[in-house]
């Protein structure tokens, strides 16, 4: 088993809790995918901000499934802001990283129906202790006194998305305050997508307590 490439792979499993054996933060789990999506194209140089819409820059053969189908969507659409890309169709996207990382052997999938209707899928890591070892090394990155530029672009792009999806797995809410700014720094080179994130969490959570 190879450890996953793909920042939405590795989001996948950072919102894993290895204390409860659960996913969590599910009902914003599509969006968070979604944006480390495009995080992933940005830093590739397959995707660039134009006016604030994200737009194709580079032919892109080789990508995983999930990558290939998001930039599939963005090259053959009129051009959209960050935002409605990183709300498009996020339902569709967890499955999609799921059955990616199961394919891989990274993690076990158990599906079973409740009564017989609702599909239910019980996620399990198989290296939990990898698992642990990916959200320490996001925290370490938080944390330490290197300097924001001096830190892989990929890794810190997924500090910044794991802090902007508030995944408590990795966060508490006090150190997502405390090193607000850090955050901010590392997730300056997919800034574009960071931000839209942030958006769209703001308006699901807006919308959930109107009731909308």
């Amino acid at each position: 088993m190879d450890k996953p490439d793909s920042l939405a792979a590795r989001l996948f499993l950072l919102a894993y809790d290895t204390d409860k054996n659960r996913l969590t933060s599910r009902s914003e789990l599509g969006y968070a995918l979604r944006a480390a999506a495009l995080a992933d194209l940005v830093l590739g140089g397959f995707l660039v901000d134009d006016g604030g819409k994200a737009a194709p820059a580079a032919p892109a053969p080789g990508l995983d499934p999930v990558l290939d189908l998001v930039l599939l969507e963005i090259t053959h659409s009129t051009p959209r802001s960050w935002r409605r890309w990183v709300s498009r169709r996020a339902s569709r996207i967890v499955p999609l990283v799921r059955e990616h990382l199961a394919a891989e052997q990274v993690i076990k999938v158990d599906s079973r129906r409740v009564l017989g209707l609702f599909p239910v899928h019980r996620v399990t890591p198989r290296r939990p202790h990898e698992t642990k070892r990916l959200a320490e090394e996001v925290r370490r990155a938080v944390r330490g006194g290197q300097p924001a530029y001096r830190v892989d672009p990929r890794l810190g792009a997924l500090c910044a998305l794991a802090g902007t999806a508030e995944l408590r797995t990795v966060f508490t809410r006090s150190e997502r305050r405390q090193y607000k700014g850090r955050l901010a720094e590392l997730g300056r080179p997919v800034e574009p997508v960071v931000k839209a994130l942030r958006k769209t969490i703001q308006s699901h959570r807006a919308a959930a307590v109107s009731g909308g």
